[in-house]
């Protein structure tokens, strides 16, 4: 644990990892073995599985074959106490910022959500003073990790999220991901549209997170040398159709009592259904 009692970020392992759906395979045959701490970039062309096991790898898609453990939890038998230890940031679908609401807002329903399902019934209970102080010590230390300083934006804290640059709307996802402190955080799309610079800066960003402790997995078209490279591109070959790289079965849920170990919730369709239900019981939490 670290000084603050938090635990250390987690490891990655897995050994013929798959996740199958209505339309074939959406990736298949990973192996992954990241130690705690780990830069882990998931590299492939758009529609390769990227997404899909970025999802599964924080329990949020269910895999259909092969074998996995993130921090010691076993997928899929403890998904719910993985999604309880993991965030996710910037994934179409899942993570979508509301452009109307200003970076401010964003952060204060984020601090909200993670006192009321994140810090357990001794937390609700300790004076407002108390709370507030946490709150924004978690903002303040998740804005900085994530390199979003908001006295340059164009209203500060209260520009709105359709004024932010693309790599500002980033930063933001990251640091909303990280106030809950996770020991692992996916992000997606990291390169997407942004210039040879802004990559540049998002990676050494991605860095400086893993370096403090966090294990991250991100993905990317193409990944720095220095990083721990996955590739879904091999799946396609293997795909039984056009498998759309999306986040579409899946959303982040704040994790509260009702969750298992056992983890009955179906994130992923691997049996050829839809995908309604998964995201009807996102919109319920």
């Amino acid at each position: 644990m670290d000084a603050d009692g938090r635990e250390d970020g987690a490891a990655v392992t897995a050994a013929g990892f798959g996740l199958k759906g209505p339309r074939g395979w959406a990736f298949r045959g990973v192996d992954i073995d990241a130690p705690a701490g780990s830069l882990v970039a998931v590299e492939g062309p758009s529609g390769s599985g990227r997404t899909c096991l970025l999802l599964a790898l924080t329990g949020r898609m269910r895999p259909s074959e092969g074998t996995a453990r993130v921090g010691g939890l076993r997928l899929p038998k403890q998904m719910a106490a993985l999604r309880r230890v993991s965030a996710l940031a910037h994934v179409p679908g899942v993570t979508d910022l509301d452009p109307a609401l200003t970076v401010a807002e964003h952060l204060k329903e984020r601090a909200l959500l993670q006192r009321r399902f994140g810090g357990g019934l001794r937390g609700l209970l300790r004076p407002r003073a108390e709370r507030v102080t946490e709150a924004k010590l978690r903002i303040d230390s998740a804005l900085a990790a994530a390199g979003l300083d908001r006295e340059s934006l164009p209203k500060g804290s209260r520009t709105a999220v359709r004024d932010l640059e693309r790599i500002e709307a980033l930063r933001l996802s990251l640091a909303l991901a990280l106030i809950g402190r996770p020991r692992l955080i996916g992000v997606d799309d990291t390169d997407l549209k942004l210039s040879d610079a802004e990559r540049d800066a998002v990676w050494e960003q991605l860095r400086s997170i893993a370096a403090a402790g966090t294990t991250v997995v991100a993905v990317c078209s193409e990944a720095p040398e220095d990083t721990i490279v996955v590739s879904t591109a091999p799946a396609r070959s293997e795909a039984e159709g056009t498998t759309q790289d999306t986040a579409e079965a899946a959303s982040e849920k704040p994790a509260d009592a009702n969750d298992t170990d056992t983890d009955t919730d179906t994130h992923t369709d691997t049996d050829g259904g839809t995908t309604d239900d998964a995201l009807a019981e996102a919109g319920r939490s």
